[in-house]
């Protein structure tokens, strides 16, 4: 099988989840776009792929939640 990539990035004020080229989704914080990403990571997983997600560390003046 192959490789399923996920990557929580900024979307202007909000958070997208990029995937095969594409940004997916626009989130109100980094934790829900990471919640989105897992969601689609585990069907992946089930169908037998290699999973990898990235999530961005916190900022300076950022919280937790990245929002």
């Amino acid at each position: 099988m192959g490789l399923a990539q996920y990557a929580i990035v900024p979307v202007q004020d909000e958070w997208g989840v990029l995937h095969d080229g594409n940004v997916n989704g626009k989130y109100a914080t980094k934790e829900s776009a990471f919640e989105s990403a897992v969601a689609a990571a585990s069907l992946a997983l089930r169908q037998g792929h290699e999973v990898h997600v990235s999530v961005p560390g916190r900022k300076a003046g950022e919280n937790a939640l990245g929002s």
